[in-house]
């Protein structure tokens, strides 16, 4: 990792990236308080909060595709700028509900098409497929740790400074960002062709045998989700006091940081496509034990194991846009981490279904371990097979 960030531009990229999660939790937090402090309503809060996610996932797909259709940097910088606007007209205070709403929905469309400008140019960035790999470990690393302190610290932020000013500090940060990119990034010409049909990186993915397989392995974190979504019932199950629910939420993210950590100091890439099957097995599997309805420090611990185990995501995410030609890895992008959001999403809905159908959160989660072993198993035997029988997709 200390390798990629010797590179001037990773280093502003990665700088740009982390205060932009940290900020989009912190808005999270502050308008989630501020909404429910203004109509007094649970539900309109939760609206509001869903509403952060949904326009990531209808526009993830088709907006990522301007990552290929304009110079990246730009894309980057003009989001950025766009973001910054869009968060202070939500900060300025008084602004009425509905204004509010839509300005939420405008951030995140915004936003869309970032992370897949971010993953096509700092692939571009790297040509080198292990540091590129360890590029990636670190983003998620950070991320990661930039998620927990947005959520931990949010809170304390509002009530130290009020919902508007902490959205105001969130927009000045995207201003930060968009400066960043543009002293330190280099400018490149497109990478694609404007005339080219909307969706073709989207129909040459799954033309791709092993690409295919890439997005099977992301769409199980789907199933991985589910104790995170159900933390609250499952603290109270297991006879866990409140402050249970903080930790068990962390512990997944702080397993995760630490397998990243193992398998990018003593892992080369190709080691860890080889494991990609072992490890995605490995994430399910430690839910299962959840059967044995462990108290809240086994439970941590197996969260924590399966949040190590799930780190084999950020060598599919890597190698996935490493096959991708340049010219389309924005859409490819798009495609990816919408497949990934929406799986996820539908992983926590259907945790809390079942967890409601058999009045038990422990069941839920140790039945979801084994359908993500059921699942898993097949998709790791054609991960075996393509990569021995298909040459890698030319990457372009």
């Amino acid at each position: 990792m200390s390798t990629a960030l010797r590179n001037r531009e990773f280093r502003a990229l990665w700088l740009a990236e982390a205060q932009s999660v940290a900020g989009d939790h912190l808005t999270t937090v502050a308008l989630a308080i501020l909404v429910f402090d203004r109509t007094g309503s649970a539900l309109w809060s939760a609206l509001v909060y869903a509403m952060t996610f949904l326009p990531a996932l209808a526009g993830g797909l088709g907006l990522a595709q301007i990552a290929d259709r304009f110079p990246r940097r730009t894309v980057l910088v003009t989001c950025a700028l766009g973001q910054a606007v869009a968060i202070g007209a939500m900060a300025i205070p008084g602004t009425p509900l509905a204004v509010l709403c839509v300005l939420v929905v405008l951030a995140r469309l915004i936003g869309a098409p970032v992370n897949a400008a971010q993953n096509a140019l700092t692939r571009e960035v790297f040509t080198d497929d292990d540091v590129f790999l360890r590029s990636q470990d670190l983003r998620s690393i950070t991320n990661n740790i930039a998620m927990l302190v947005g959520f931990a610290s949010g809170g304390a932020l509002v009530a130290a400074v009020g919902p508007s000013w902490a959205l105001a500090i969130d927009a000045a940060s995207f201003v930060v960002t968009a400066c960043v990119v543009r002293m330190w990034v280099r400018q490149r010409p497109v990478a694609g062709d404007r005339t080219d049909p909307w969706f073709r990186a989207t129909r040459w993915v799954f033309a791709q045998r092993r690409l295919r397989v890439l997005l099977a392995f992301s769409w199980l974190v789907g199933l991985a989700m589910i104790p995170e979504g159900l933390v609250a019932p499952l603290a109270h199950e297991i006879g866990a006091p409140e402050q249970a629910v903080g930790w068990l939420l962390a512990a997944d993210p702080v397993g995760f940081i630490v397998g990243t950590f193992l398998l990018s100091r003593f892992v080369s890439a190709e080691g860890r496509r080889a494991l990609l099957g072992v490890l995605a097995t490995a994430a399910s599997a430690t839910l299962v034990f959840f059967a044995l309805e462990p108290g809240l420090v086994a439970a941590l611990a197996l969260m924590a194991v399966a949040g190590a185990a799930g780190a084999y995501i950020v060598t599919v995410g890597a190698t996935f846009i490493t096959w991708v030609p340049n010219d389309m890895r924005g859409g490819a992008g798009g495609l990816y981490r919408t497949g990934l959001r929406v799986t996820q999403g539908v992983g926590i809905a259907l945790g809390g279904v079942v967890a409601e159908l058999l009045g038990s959160a422990t069941s839920a989660i140790a039945l979801a371990g084994v359908a993500g072993v059921v699942l898993t198993i097949p998709v790791a035997i054609s991960w075996a097979r393509v990569r021995k029988v298909e040459p890698a997709p030319e990457n372009g």
